[in-house]
């Protein structure tokens, strides 16, 4: 059975659209971006300015 992989990414608020934030990867530098760009709805995100994921591939 394959290992579990564990990571966690940062995103900083990049700017707002009509109903969703975007959000980009912080990634370190000479590291490639895991995810890239994210899109969470205003509703939910509020003013956030970054948002932390954890993502376990199985």
């Amino acid at each position: 059975m394959p290992e579990k992989t564990t990571t966690t990414l940062s995103f900083k608020r990049l700017r707002e659209t009509k109903n969703t934030v975007r959000f980009e990867e912080d990634t370190p530098p000479g590291k490639p971006p895991v995810i890239g760009t994210i899109y969470i709805q205003k509703w939910f995100i509020g003013d956030a300015q970054n948002v932390t994921l954890t993502l376990e591939a199985k």
